[in-house]
């Protein structure tokens, strides 16, 4: 009985090690990424404030309320951007440390679903950089013009916002594995998934909504792609089932 606890625990022990190890290796890597982009902070911050500033009026500009705004902002999206660049290796290291205790097939499956998960969401904040910021400041410098408002926007504010877009953009991307997901584990099938097609519809909009600027393009530029995106995940789960 002692012998199986004296295992266990140092089962236990062996595991923590090697996920503190796993986690170091991550943190590094970030950390390395940050050291290599610190130097240009300011110009990085500005390629994410273009959006903006491509659209202000000819009088309008950013501001800093805060008096160490102008160092920490740039900072923080540097290391916003690190991260970014080091999450296949992050990845890669949680994946390293789950592996020993999955089937065969189940790690044939997570290589294309992280490779997959990470490609839909770098292309979700491209979509939210490229279109969607350059549409919304367009509206909003729209609706200030006939107030005669001076458009000026808080960097730290603006970054709130790009990062929350960001997020909602990326996540919103993720439908599609989200979808074969919920296939493959047998939780729901196709037939079913395409009969919930209107109360995604509805859910869809009903995001956009929430995590959008209160103006109608905007939600039906993250609507209609999320509406698109599952009927894709749809697509792809009955290409998959087939295979199976």
């Amino acid at each position: 009985m002692n012998d199986q606890h004296t295992t266990s625990a140092d089962s236990f022990i062996s595991h923590l090690v090697e996920l503190r190890r796993r986690v170091i290796r991550a943190l590094l890597a970030v950390a390395l990424v940050f050291l290599g982009l610190v130097g240009w902070a300011a110009d990085i911050f500005r390629w994410l404030a273009r959006p903006l500033l491509m659209n202000l009026p000819k009088d309008g500009k950013m501001i800093v309320t805060d008096v160490t705004g102008s160092f920490f902002v740039p900072v923080k999206v540097t290391l916003l951007l690190a991260l970014v660049i080091a999450l296949p290796f992050v990845l890669y290291q949680l994946w390293a440390f789950v592996a020993p205790g999955l089937y065969r097939h189940e790690r044939k499956w997570i290589a294309p679903l992280v490779g997959s998960s990470y490609a839909l969401f770098l292309a979700g904040m491209a979509f939210a950089y490229f279109v969607v910021f350059p549409t919304v400041f367009r509206i909003m410098a729209h609706y200030n013009a006939p107030l005669n408002v001076q458009m000026t926007t808080d960097i730290s504010h603006y970054l709130s916002f790009v990062l929350t877009l960001f997020v909602a953009f990326g996540m919103a991307f993720e439908v599609p594995v989200a979808v074969v997901l919920l296939v493959h584990t047998g939780a729901l099938t196709v037939e079913k998934l395409k009969k919930s097609r209107p109360y995604a519809v509805v859910g869809a909009f009903i995001v956009a909504a929430i995590v959008t600027p209160p103006d109608v393009i905007s939600q039906l530029m993250l609507a209609v792609p999320l509406v698109a995106l599952y009927e894709a995940g749809l697509w792809a789960a009955r290409v998959i089932t087939r295979r199976l």
